[in-house]
């Protein structure tokens, strides 16, 4: 048996249906002032996409776009700096940013030192 995803004591269902004013009560202060500051009009032309065509790839630079109710089971392609990170949105990621799902920064892998980078690599035997 699938378990219900539950946010805040309301389904995903009850949460798509209610408006954004309901909602944003049920957010963290910092989501609560950027809902009721409005959005970019980036963030706008995208959740207007979202809205016209769910079901299609949405590719956007868009990092700090709040994800919406209605924004469960859209895929979205989100750009790193470098490449596009394909998200699909679940519900479980509502309430939280785009860009917390798509680290920009990966982990640093170091070789071995290059000749000059150590204090042994400077003497050179001389024959």
């Amino acid at each position: 048996m699938a378990k219900e995803y539950v946010f805040r004591g309301k389904k995903i269902e009850d949460l798509k249906a209610m408006t954004l004013e309901e909602l944003s009560k049920m957010l963290t202060a910092r989501e609560r002032r950027t809902i009721k500051r409005g959005f970019s009009d980036q963030e706008k032309k995208l959740i207007e996409n979202i809205r016209r065509d769910p079901a299609k790839f949405h590719k956007t630079h868009v990092r700090n776009l709040i994800i919406l109710p209605e924004m469960v089971g859209t895929r979205l392609g989100i750009f790193t700096g470098k490449e596009w990170f394909q998200l699909t949105v679940e519900p479980h990621m509502v309430g939280h940013r785009t860009g917390e799902f798509s680290i920009p920064v990966k982990r640093v892998k170091h070789s071995a030192p290059g000749i000059g980078a150590s204090r042994g690599s400077k003497n050179i035997a001389v024959k």
